[in-house]
């Protein structure tokens, strides 16, 4: 049998050799022992659900900790959700804390270790494992602008006439940035921005010292590690350089490496590519991830109810698979944009152009990446979920939050462990004052919120956040009441009306309707044969014969007892 130490070493020699591996591998064991009497290895289940967000996302002017004080907001408002996201919470220079300047410490002005310890001792953590790139501030940079020997092969250097242009492009700054260094310049590889300087893991240094970095976070209570742009992790020049077999090698050492120190860690991997390159990160459906950002969502949410259709919507959930080890990350709405690079290959150019154009027109704004031929497409809609989803900017409150909350039932709805933002959840709006002060687009959805004033919104029964809070936790307690969610279970998509998602969920016995209406009519179905006769999951009581859904409205239902 093949242990986890085996297939460490058989990865360390297709990715360098087998002197390396050899080398490489014995450090790893030394430093690195095997988990004694930890938990096997875990499932998620319909129970499970994260919630993403900032260490410093909500701010008590008393002085506490912001990670003390995300604690207290989460415990009293978001207390369904059985996984913490945290976001990078480490010395950064920018780039909402991608930039990371210093990977073993938490930022003073967050709080401390402990902080996070306390966190995770209420639910489970997930945390950034930023693998691509490091801040050029960082001791490591700033040791091989210095000269040191030790650092010299730890970043990409390209003479600056290299053609280039078979490279993916996810920005529209150049690729390369001149820095000067002890020994004259140089062109440094910089795939997302000067200040985020690609690491050379060619050079098995850097995969070592990001495997210490990795068993840190193990050792402070993380569970679930989140492989952040991983898909550029392996650079050969002539290739796309981005999903190259080394990278899957990368991630699957990632897996083993985990599965002999913390079994019960798992893996999601974070690739905003089209969905086919997205699902290739599980790989067998053994070995590799065991979840993976279904960045198809979100577009596809936005479109159906920009549109008033889930036709595309339906059609491509019902292509979803999984092996039954794995599962998907759904979500809606990140510290990032929406992503459009999914979304091409599905709705075609001009659409994604139409909901461009549609964030401008509701304030927000989009970022754009440069392709082969040297135009700019866009590339995210940086915007808040509220205001995408809105109608117009006159849509009452009570409309805003029927439109959140009926996207985020087709999100719950799906196979997969759905992730919410922490701003969705709480029905902020876009921060339009946001890119004005940083110079940045995706500040727009990454407001710091002061304790007192929040608090005070969540009291108004009627206002919009007291609205979406209650709407969430009430769609997280129903999945957690049916075994009909499970995680790994397909789901089944019953089209009826081209306005309407529908889909089915089975496990075990227990089974679930969901059906969701994306436009502004409404709509009269009848129900499959099956759901003739059928209880609200959220009311319990029993209906029968025709459905009626008024606008943006959305209904779970169970069989009625026979």
């Amino acid at each position: 049998m093949t242990t986890a130490t085996d297939r460490v070493r058989s990865l360390l020699t297709y990715i360098y050799d087998e002197q390396a591996a050899d080398e490489l591998g014995h450090r790893i064991e030394q430093r690195h022992p095997p988990a004694a009497g930890a938990p096997g290895r875990r499932r998620f289940t319909s129970a499970d659900a994260v919630l993403i967000s900032y260490a410093d996302t909500v701010r008590d002017d008393a002085g506490a900790p912001p990670l003390r004080t995300l604690g207290k907001i989460v415990a009293e408002h978001a207390d369904e959700y059985t996984h913490l996201h945290l976001l990078p919470f480490f010395p950064a220079s920018g780039d909402g804390g991608f930039s990371i300047v210093d990977f073993t410490s938490v930022d003073p002005a967050h709080g401390s270790w402990d902080d996070i310890s306390a966190l995770g001792a209420r639910r489970r953590l997930m945390v950034d494992l930023v693998l691509n790139h490091v801040s050029s501030a960082s001791d490591w940079f700033q040791s091989f602008l210095a000269g040191d020997s030790r650092y010299s092969e730890w970043f990409h250097t390209v003479d600056p006439g290299t053609d280039l242009r078979a490279v993916f492009r996810p920005r529209t700054h150049p690729l390369l940035t001149r820095y000067d260094t002890a020994d004259g310049p140089a062109h440094v590889w910089t795939t997302f921005s000067p200040d985020q300087v690609d690491l050379n893991f060619s050079e098995p240094a850097v995969l070592e010292t990001v495997l210490d970095v990795l068993a840190g976070y193990v050792a402070h209570g993380a569970r679930v590690i989140r492989l952040d742009a991983v898909g550029f992790a392996w650079k050969e020049l002539g290739t796309p350089c981005l999903h190259h077999p080394k990278t899957h090698a990368i991630v699957q050492l990632i897996r083993a490496f985990l599965d002999r120190i913390a079994p019960d860690a798992q893996i999601v991997t974070e690739t905003n590519v089209p969905h086919e390159d997205n699902i290739s990160y599980f790989g067998d459906g053994h070995g590799e991830a065991q979840m993976v950002y279904n960045f198809s969502l979100p577009p596809l949410v936005v479109d159906a109810f920009a549109r008033g259709s889930a036709a595309d919507l339906s059609a491509w959930a019902a292509t979803l698979a999984t092996s039954g080890e794995t599962t998907f990350f759904n979500f809606l709405a990140s510290h990032d944009g929406i992503g459009m690079t999914p979304a091409y290959p599905i709705l075609g150019p001009e659409r994604v152009k139409e909901l461009a154009r549609r964030a401008r027109d509701r304030g927000g704004d989009w970022s754009g990446r440069t392709t082969s031929d040297g135009s700019t497409v866009p590339y995210e809609l940086n915007i808040g979920l509220v205001d995408i989803l809105a109608g117009g900017a006159a849509d009452p409150v009570p409309e805003l939050a029927q439109r959140l909350l009926a996207a985020a039932s087709i999100q719950f709805a799906l196979q997969g462990v759905p992730g919410v933002y922490i701003h969705s959840h709480l029905g902020s709006r876009s921060w339009l004052a946001g890119p004005e002060r940083t110079g940045e687009k995706r500040s727009i959805n990454r407001e710091r919120l002061s304790l007192g004033p929040l608090r005070t919104e969540l009291g108004d029964p009627d206002g919009l956040r007291a609205r979406v809070v209650a709407g969430h936790r009430r769609l997280l307690r129903a999945r957690r009441a049916n075994d009909a969610f499970d995680p790994y279970t397909p789901h089944h998509v019953e089209p009826l009306d081209p306005r309407v998602f529908s889909v089915i969920r089975r496990h075990r016995g227990s089974e679930v309707w969901c059906v969701t209406n994306v436009s502004d009519q409404v709509v009269a179905l009848d129900p499959p044969p099956r759901w003739a006769a059928r209880v609200d999951v959220f009311s319990g009581r029993q209906e029968n014969g025709p459905l009626k859904l008024g606008a943006h409205t959305y209904r779970w239902f169970q069989p009625a007892a026979e």
